[in-house]
């Protein structure tokens, strides 16, 4: 990679360095430096912690700990030489050992670092506007890890490692810090090389099409077929039909008084919301096709959740077998 300075309607190309050269320490001068400028590498992450280690037995350390708007863990690993050796294997046993980490904990961690850092802002409240939750959906806190490599290079070995684990799921990426001199500054230039900024949006959905069809053909837990009124559907859209036939069946007043009678005990984060208070980030979340609109007599608008676990959805069903609403489960 080249950068050049125009002047003159010449092109001068910069000098390339490396960090060991212009003396900067990987802890004491980058990871100071990229900790309060962590769009630079990590965009749209919040860090609640630096050199964690919060647990028994080991004396490794998570460079940067941070968490992104869809309320992930994210593990961020530095190295200022040129071959980031092994850092894969390392943050992949840092992701393993943080992924059970509750709001609450987060919470603590993120204090501690408050502290550390004399910032005057309330930890619990900075998360949760952060991440856009709020106290009845802690439960989405945390639900995936995240893993940002961060080095001045990256060896043919281990980005044939992060190319493999990516094809398998986990969301790791590559960071590439290359230093110039300029005018007795030291410039950096950083530069996502995995995956490809261009391609991300493409690789994603090609992932999530590709673990859909291997599941669809494996027949795997989370896959269960119901049965109502003659048709079959999966968790999800069994939800939608059986509230939909609920509201048809029992005209409630407002989102309330649906609420009241399917309540947390039925669904963690609430079985349906108003339209105008889901957030953007937030809307993969619920029902969004025209026909899964509904209105209700208050003039109020809601969507459906789209996010049922088995557990959730038996509930459901259990519950709506009160109001003589039966939906048998498909043998498969």
């Amino acid at each position: 990679m080249s950068i050049y300075n125009i002047s003159n309607k010449k092109l001068q190309p910069l000098q390339q360095t490396t960090f060991a050269a212009e003396g900067l320490q990987e802890r004491y001068d980058l990871q100071e430096a990229l900790k309060h400028n962590i769009d630079a590498i990590a965009p749209d992450c919040l860090i609640i912690s630096d050199e964690f280690s919060d647990w028994e037995d080991s004396r490794r350390r998570i460079d940067l700990l941070a968490i992104d708007r869809n309320a992930n863990l994210v593990v961020i690993e530095l190295k200022r030489d040129d071959t980031g050796a092994h850092m894969e294997l390392q943050a992949l046993r840092y992701a393993a050992m943080i992924a059970n980490m509750t709001f609450d904990k987060a919470c603590e961690y993120f204090e501690a670092y408050i502290e550390q850092e004399g910032l005057d802002i309330d930890a619990r409240k900075t998360l949760l506007e952060f991440a856009e939750l709020d106290e009845s959906s802690l439960d989405d806190f945390g639900t995936d890890v995240r893993i940002v490599l961060v080095s001045a290079d990256f060896g043919k070995e281990l980005t044939t490692s992060v190319l493999w684990l990516r094809d398998k799921g986990l969301d790791i990426s590559c960071v590439r810090l290359t230093p110039f001199r300029f005018q007795g500054n030291v410039l950096i230039n950083s530069e996502q090389i995995i995956p490809v900024p261009e391609a991300e949006a493409y690789q994603i959905k090609f992932r999530e099409k590709r673990a859909e069809e291997k599941k669809s053909q494996s027949g795997g837990r989370d896959y269960s077929q119901f049965r109502y009124k003659g048709e079959n559907y999966n968790k999800r859209n069994l939800a939608l039909v059986l509230l939909k036939d609920w509201i048809e069946m029992n005209s409630p007043a407002n989102l309330a008084a649906i609420l009241s009678v399917f309540d947390r005990t039925i669904h963690r984060s609430g079985v349906a919301i108003l339209w105008d208070d889901i957030k953007e980030s937030r809307m993969k979340r619920y029902h969004s096709s025209d026909d899964a609109t509904i209105l209700l007599r208050s003039g109020e608008c809601i969507a459906i959740s789209n996010q049922w676990s088995i557990e959730g959805i038996t509930r459901l069903i259990n519950k709506m077998a009160e109001f003589g609403i039966v939906t048998e489960k498909v043998n498969q």
